[in-house]
């Protein structure tokens, strides 16, 4: 279906993502769930003891390359059943929540641990993907935040030894790591200019990277995973300006919404070097577990 004809009742698709649809309006309250079932173990608006409202969240479904595909681009099963031989299924995770996240306090290349909801997230995420089909690999960057991710779900999936990568590291921010986000006009005006410029081979003030530069290292981090693992199904954890990166090989004019802690994000990689992606924001995993509907640190703004 093309993005333009794509509805929810009379909505376009366009204006679906952010809505909140009302219990009031019945046939669009279920056309919702029909067309979204994992909405019924996301947040909800809790009204009484049935749910009034469903909060369709930004990153559900930022594009129309980025929600889960009814059919396979890589001539293979959509369904998570085994790997055709002809591409790699990657399932790329964001790390769980830190208390700089919590903060508003940029990262970048400092090593943060998770605080305990991010232990609590990663363990929910690791759940879920241990009793989906088997997991060949498990990879990581080489940062606390993620590497305690991924042990999680390496453990719950077979007690893999998790593969460390350096390139999937966030984006170096230079000058503004560590400085909390609302302060950094104040604190350190060019390198909140030089980060908010429109230019891709920006870099930051401080040894910082470039967009290009980051998009350039995660890719190729990526691309030789998929190559290893043709016919298999690996699991990546790594960070939310990676995985925007990432989204925008695959779907380069599409946009990625917010990449929430612990979400999960299906890859195809193809003979061919295409990239496709599969599924896009899934954090149904979250039902009862806290997490930042912020999404800081996994939206353009702050990471």
């Amino acid at each position: 279906m093309l993005r333009g004809e794509y509805r929810i009742g009379t909505i376009p698709f366009d204006q679906v993502a952010g809505r909140s649809i009302s219990r009031k309006n019945p046939p669009l309250f279920a056309a919702t769930l029909k067309h979204f079932p994992n909405l019924r173990l996301q947040r909800r608006t809790q009204l009484q003891r049935r749910p009034h409202l469903l909060r369709i969240p930004e990153s559900f479904m930022a594009d129309s390359g980025s929600r889960a595909s009814s059919e396979s681009d890589c001539n293979g099963d959509p369904k998570l059943g085994p790997v055709d031989p002809g591409y790699a299924e990657i399932i790329v995770v964001r790390h769980g929540e830190t208390a700089w996240n919590a903060d508003g306090r940029i990262q970048g290349h400092l090593d943060v641990e998770l605080n305990e909801a991010g232990r609590q997230q990663a363990a929910a995420v690791a759940d879920r993907l241990s009793k989906g089909p088997r997991i060949s690999a498990v990879y990581s960057s080489d940062l606390k935040r993620a590497f305690e991710t991924a042990q999680a779900i390496a453990t719950s999936c077979g007690r893999f030894e998790v593969i460390k990568d350096p390139d999937l590291r966030e984006r170096n921010l230079g000058d503004l790591q560590g400085l909390v986000y609302h302060e950094i006009a104040k604190i350190n005006p060019e390198a909140h200019k030089a980060f908010l410029s429109h230019r891709t081979d920006q870099e930051i003030p401080g040894g910082g990277e470039s967009r290009d530069q980051v998009y350039q290292r995660c890719t190729l981090s990526l691309k030789r995973i998929g190559s290893k693992h043709k016919g298999e199904r690996v699991v990546v954890v790594t960070h939310g300006g990676v995985i925007r990166a990432l989204h925008k090989r695959a779907s380069p004019n599409g946009r990625a919404g917010k990449i929430m802690n612990t979400s999960v994000n299906i890859f195809h990689l193809c003979d061919g070097d295409k990239w496709v992606i599969k599924a896009w924001g899934d954090i149904s995993h979250l039902d009862e577990t806290k997490f930042l509907e912020s999404g800081f640190g996994g939206d353009r703004t702050s990471g």
